[in-house]
C-alpha cells in the first residue's frame, strides 16, 4: 500500500479547492511580517555598512590590509576549521554509538552527552584554565570550543541514524561491502546532510565567540573587534574587522551548502518503519564506554568540578548571598523575556518557507543565519546606534532594548525549534478549517498553535538557553545598576576572584542544565524528516 491510497479525498478536494480569498492574504500577511523580521535582523549588517560609509573607502581598505588582519584571519580559520572537524568526528561517533549499538545506559549517555551545550563557552575556559597553565593559547581554545560545542553536531546526527533505512547498509554489506566501507559510504553517506547543517551551526557559534578567547589568551577577529570598540573606541577598525568576519560566514555558509548535495535520509520504501537492529560491542564495549566517561568528564565534569573546588576553596568569601539572587532574578526574567520575542519572531518566518516553499524564501530563512557569526558587542552597538541616531535614546541601557537583542542574537536558534514542528504539522487541517468559515485568527489559534506548540516550547528553550550564558551584548545593554550572571562572572573572574566567580558560574549551569535536558528529549522524540529540516543546512 501506497502513500498515495491513504490519502483522503475530500482531503483532497478541500486542498485544491481552498479559496484564494482566503489563502491570498494570509500569505501576503506572513510574507510582509517576514520581511519585517528580516529587516530587524539585518540592522547590524546595516550599522556596519553605514559606519564603513563614513570612514571612507580608503580608510577601510587600508586596515582590512593590515598585517594585524592577516593574524586574526589565519588565527580564526585555522580555529575553526580544526574545531569543527573535532566536533563532526566527535558528534557522529557518539551518536552512532548511542543511536546504533548496544551500548550499556545509552538512554543516560544521550543525556549526558547533550548537557555540555548548556554550560557557557567562558565557564568551560575558566573551569579549566583555571586549574592548569597548559590549558590557553591555541591549544585551550581547540580543546575548550571542541567540549563546549561538539552537541550542535551530535543532535542532528543522531536524529539522521534513528531514521535512516537499515535496509540500503544490508544491501551494500550482501554486495560485498565490507563494515567499514558500508559505515563510510552508507551510514556517513545518509547523514552527511546532518553533519554538514551541524558544522554549519559550530563554525558560526567559533566566529562569534568572544569570552572564552579572551580568557584562553587567544587573539581572534571577535576578541579584537571587543577591544577597537571598548577599549581603542577605534569603531571604523573595528566595523572593518566586522565586516571581514561577515564575509568570511558567507564563505562558510556558501560552502557549506555546496557540499551538502542531495544526500536525504530515506527508507527504501514507503511506509516502512523497520526497526534497526543495533550492532554488538563486543570487545570495543569497553573502550567505547571509557571514551564515553571521558568525554562527559572532560566537557561536564571539569566545569562543574572547577567551579566547586574554587567555591569551597574560597570559603565563605565565595558566596555571594544577595547578589547572587538578584542577578539570577535578572538573568532568568531577561531569558524568558527574549526567548517569548524570539520564538513569537520566528513563527511566520517558518510558517512561510514551509508553507511557501520557493528559493526566495529559502534564501530568506538562510541569511537569518548570518547573526550568529556576529559577536553580540556588534548586535548590541547597532541597536545602541539607531538608539541615539534615531530614537533619542530610547530604551537605551533599558530592559526592552537587551531582551531585544537577545532576540536578533538568538533568532536562527528559535528557527530552528520552530521550523521542525511546522515541517510536520498537516496543512490540511488548517485548510479544512478555513474552508469551513472560521476566521484565520482563530485557525492560528486553535489548530496551528496546537500542532506547533513541541517546537516552540523547543524555540523557547534554545533562546533562554543562550540568553543566560550570553557576554559581551550584555556588558554594554545591561541597565545600569544590574547585574545578570554572566557578567557578575565576567567581573569577578577578570580580576582573579575565583571564589567569588565560581557560584555564579554553577547557577548559570543550574538554570542552563533543564533546557537543555529538554531540548536532547525533544531530538529524540522529533520524526527524522522534521529533526533535519530544522538545521540550516540541511533544509532543502
Amino acid at each position: 500500500m501506497t502513500n498515495a491510497t491513504l490519502r483522503n479525498p475530500s482531503t483532497e478536494r478541500l486542498d485544491a479547492e481552498a479559496s484564494p480569498r482566503r489563502r491570498g492574504p494570509r500569505r501576503r500577511g506572513l510574507t510582509a511580517i517576514s520581511f519585517v523580521v528580516v529587516a530587524a535582523l539585518a540592522l547590524p549588517l546595516i550599522f556596519l555598512i553605514t559606519e564603513a560609509t563614513d570612514a571612507g573607502a580608503a580608510n577601510i581598505w587600508h586596515l582590512v590590509w593590515r598585517s594585524l588582519t592577516a593574524t586574526l584571519l589565519w588565527n580564526t580559520v585555522r580555529l575553526t576549521v580544526v574545531v569543527t572537524a573535532l566536533c563532526a568526528v566527535i558528534g557522529t561517533l557518539s551518536a552512532y554509538c548511542v543511536e546504533r549499538t548496544d551500548l550499556p545506559g545509552r538512554h543516560v549517555w544521550a543525556v549526558l552527552v547533550v548537557i555540555p551545550f548548556a554550560i557557557p563557552d567562558f565557564v568551560v575556559s575558566f573551569g579549566w584554565s583555571s586549574l592548569s597553565t597548559w590549558v590557553a593559547g591555541y591549544r585551550g581554545a581547540v580543546l575548550v570550543m571542541t567540549l563546549a560545542v561538539y552537541p550542535l553536531v551530535y543532535l542532528p546526527v543522531a536524529a539522521s541514524f534513528r531514521g535512516a533505512d537499515p535496509g540500503q547498509e544490508e544491501i551494500a554489506r550482501s554486495l560485498g561491502a565490507s563494515r567499514i566501507s558500508t559505515f563510510v559510504r552508507i551510514t556517513l553517506g545518509q547523514a552527511r546532510r546532518a553533519i554538514l547543517g551541524g558544522s554549519l551551526l559550530v563554525a558560526l557559534v567559533i566566529l562569534a565567540e568572544y569570552g572564552a578567547f579572551e580568557i584562553l589568551g587567544y587573539q581572534t577577529f571577535t576578541t579584537e573587534i571587543f577591544s577597537e570598540f571598548s577599549v581603542g573606541f577605534d569603531t571604523a577598525s573595528a566595523c572593518a574587522l566586522s565586516l571581514v568576519l561577515v564575509l568570511f560566514s558567507l564563505v562558510v555558509m556558501v560552502g557549506e551548502s555546496s557540499l551538502r548535495g542531495s544526500g536525504d535520509v530515506a527508507r527504501s520504501g514507503p511506509g516502512v518503519q523497520r526497526v534497526t537492529t543495533r550492532r554488538p560491542l563486543g570487545r570495543m564495549k569497553i573502550p567505547v564506554l571509557f571514551a564515553f566517561v571521558a568525554l562527559v568528564a572532560a566537557a561536564l565534569g571539569v566545569p562543574v568540578g572547577s567551579s566547586l573546588y574554587w567555591m569551597f576553596e574560597g570559603g565563605a568569601h565565595g558566596l555571594a548571598g544577595e547578589s547572587l539572587l538578584s542577578s539570577a532574578l535578572y538573568t532568568a526574567g531577561y531569558s524568558a523575556a527574549a526567548a517569548l520575542v524570539a520564538t513569537l519572531m520566528a513563527l511566520p518566518v517558518a510558517l512561510l518557507v514551509i508553507r511557501r516553499p520557493s528559493a526566495l524564501n529559502r534564501l530568506l530563512t538562510r541569511t537569518t543565519f548570518l547573526v550568529l557569526a556576529m559577536p553580540g558587542l556588534v548586535v548590541a552597538l547597532a541597536l545602541a546606534y539607531f538608539s541615539e541616531q534615531h530614537l533619542d535614546s530610547f530604551e537605551y541601557q533599558r530592559a526592552p532594548l537587551l531582551v531585544f537583542a537577545y532576540a536578533l542574537m538568538f533568532f536562527p536558534l528559535a528557527l530552528v525549534g520552530v521550523r521542525a514542528s511546522v515541517a510536520q504539522a498537516p496543512v490540511a487541517l488548517e485548510e479544512i478549517a478555513g474552508s469551513l468559515g472560521v476566521p484565520r485568527h482563530r485557525v492560528l489559534l486553535r489548530v496551528t498553535l496546537p500542532l506547533v506548540a513541541p517546537g516552540l516550547g523547543a524555540a523557547f528553550c534554545l533562546v533562554f538557553l543562550s540568553a543566560v550564558t550570553e557576554l559581551t551584548a550584555t556588558l554594554i545593554l545591561i541597565p545600569t545598576g544590574v547585574q545578570t550572571l554572566a557578567t557578575q562572572f565576567w567581573a569577578y573572574q577578570q580580576n582573579l576572584s575565583y571564589g567569588q566567580a565560581a557560584p555564579f558560574a554553577l547557577v548559570i549551569i543550574a538554570i542552563a542544565a533543564v533546557p537543555a535536558y529538554l531540548l536532547g528529549r525533544f531530538f529524540d522524540r522529533l520524526p527524522v524528516r522534521s529533526a533535519l529540516s530544522s538545521v540550516p543546512g540541511v533544509a532543502s
